[in-house]
């Protein structure tokens, strides 16, 4: 189903990096290159797809994905090592703190922004690159064109919608929306598509491992209509979607995962 390379950032730990990596390698793609800052949880979620799946091969690198040294230098070994680029995912992203804009430093905001816009953008702009000169990945469907590749960046429902106390995070993952859409626009002539997703509250250690946090998001998980935190792996299967060819004619868009949030 999902022939070619798979780059996942993000991917450590047991978020929604880290079960995107488990779902590419369950739907039979068969090289997979992950990163993440948090040297410990990449090698944990290395672990786990090398003794579940030991026939994907896998390239690891630990890094920060904010640094352009480091997103150009990831893309690069992942073409040294594979040759190509056909689907990425950008996952990485770090919650603010909850503080109204006139109570904000400018240190937090550049850390939230930094991350979750400058990040994203950094590790697209070298995934666009390397896709742009490389061949098309056969199409087996004569109503399916082939592509060059598939991105795929993780934005969130408060990039749609905002709360209180998150004037940093809400732009970030606005930007991250006005980012895919002005990308999909842009590299459609290249046979590239560029979509996001938008998680509501997602049962991740980001969120429950942090009192502060839980606190700020049950709310919102009580006013969704489904009542319940999502969990990473059901916005894994969102992505592997739009990167799949099903999603071949689905270009620019930000497709909310949020339990009917955003419709109350």
């Amino acid at each position: 189903m999902f022939p070619g390379v798979a780059v996942i950032t993000g991917a450590g730990g047991s978020g929604i990096g880290a079960a995107t990596t488990k779902a590419f390698a369950a739907a039979g793609c068969k090289q997979i290159a992950i990163t993440d800052l948090n040297e410990e949880s990449l090698r944990q979620t290395a672990e786990i797809i090398t003794s579940t799946y030991p026939d994907v091969r896998l390239l690891v690198k630990a890094g920060n994905v904010a640094d352009d040294q480091f997103a150009d230098s990831f893309i690069g070994a992942v073409v040294q090592e594979f040759g190509r680029v056909d689907y990425a995912v950008n996952c990485a992203g770090v919650l603010g703190k909850s503080l109204r804009s006139a109570e904000t430093s400018l240190e937090e905001f550049d850390r939230v922004n930094n991350i979750n816009y400058r990040g994203c953008w950094l590790s697209s702009r070298a995934e666009l690159r390397q896709m742009v000169i490389q061949s098309e990945l056969p199409s087996h469907d004569v109503c399916r064109p082939p592509q060059r590749g598939a991105i795929v960046n993780v934005a969130s429902q408060l990039g749609i919608v905002s709360r209180p106390g998150a004037p940093a995070y809400c732009a970030s993952k606005a930007a991250v929306i006005g980012m895919t859409r002005a990308d999909a626009i842009d590299y459609s002539k290249d046979g590239i598509r560029v979509n996001c997703v938008c998680p509501g509250v997602i049962e991740t250690p980001l969120v429950m491992e942090k009192p502060e946090v839980r606190d700020a998001i049950m709310p919102a998980v009580q006013t969704a209509p489904m009542k319940r935190m999502g969990q990473p792996a059901e916005v894994a299967d969102v992505i592997l979607f739009l990167c799949s060819t099903q999603a071949s004619f689905v270009q620019g868009h930000a497709m909310v995962v949020d339990g009917g949030y955003i419709t109350v």
